[in-house]
């Protein structure tokens, strides 16, 4: 099947594997892969339908091929993704390990998909529990509920909402996700549509089972919110006070540590990860559930 295409040349330095990074869940995510070429391919349900994007940086320029029926959306908000609509204006480091990392990636950007929902799922998967128990789960519903997605097969497109509100108690026992979770994504999906119109931080926050992590996580993803800070993250605050001050914080005390950079709070969050700068390990690792077994 032959894709339809688009170049785009960003007017600033652009890093299009570390802007998509964040929304790949878990490397064996269903629906984002790498190819040998180092093209990103990300499958998605757009607001005309399924549709599958490739985007493959050369030097300055993007190149996107997209197929199926969402390809003319997925070529449209190309920029979006990438970060056209963020901006840094106002982003003064005053932390050295902060100016040594956005001098050394200065081609992040915080972009957006315009696709609430779908960056709600996830988010929800991965309420208090491990990475690697979301992912999991995402990965079984994708594979069972999703479609093969146009121009990649191997790849799947995430089912729209009515689908998500359709999946009976014991697909969702079998992906691994228990049944609180299960019920906040089954309870947003029917008012999915008021969400992609007001993707507000209060109105995700007065759906049962969302609280300010969940709004974040959704935020960051969907619309691009460089402030939204994952407060109530199991190591981010560890990872903050760590790498500013050399020892660890709680959120208050993170918060704290963020106040300078009210509006680029988040942007701040993901370039101390990048910096590889959190605290070191210490004792065991937390164990991995199976609520499939429970």
């Amino acid at each position: 099947m032959t894709g339809s295409e688009r170049e785009w040349a960003p007017p600033w330095p652009l890093d299009v594997g570390r802007v998509l990074a964040p929304h790949r869940r878990g490397h064996g995510d269903p629906a984002f892969r790498v190819d040998g070429a180092g093209g990103i391919w990300r499958a998605s349900f757009t607001p005309d339908g399924p549709g599958t994007l490739r985007i493959v940086q050369t030097g300055a320029t993007v190149r996107a091929t997209a197929w199926g029926p969402g390809a003319a959306w997925l070529l449209e908000n190309v920029p979006d993704l990438l970060g056209a609509r963020d901006s840094t204006d106002g982003f003064d480091p005053v932390h050295p390990v902060l100016r040594d990392i956005a001098t050394r990636v200065p081609g992040l950007r915080v972009g957006r998909t315009n696709r609430v929902f779908e960056a709600f799922v996830p988010a929800v998967l991965e309420q208090k529990v491990l990475g690697v128990e979301a992912f999991r789960a995402w990965r079984y519903l994708l594979r069972r509920f999703g479609t093969p997605a146009p121009g990649a097969p191997a790849l799947r497109v995430p089912p729209p909402p009515d689908v998500w509100a359709r999946i009976p108690s014991w697909e969702w026992h079998r992906s691994g996700a228990e049944a609180v979770r299960a019920r906040t994504i089954v309870r947003a999906a029917r008012v999915a549509a008021r969400l992609e119109e007001d993707p507000a931080e209060a109105r995700l926050r007065s759906l049962p089972g969302v609280g300010v992590w969940t709004a974040a996580e959704v935020r960051q993803r969907a619309v691009g919110d460089a402030d939204a800070v994952s407060v109530g993250d199991y190591h981010l605050p560890g990872l903050v006070g760590w790498a500013l001050t050399g020892r660890k914080v709680d959120d208050a005390g993170m918060l704290e540590l963020l106040a300078p950079y009210a509006g680029h709070r988040h942007r701040v969050t993901r370039l101390l990860e990048l910096s590889g700068a959190g605290p070191p390990r210490r004792g065991p690792r937390l164990a991995v559930r199976d609520y499939r077994s429970f």
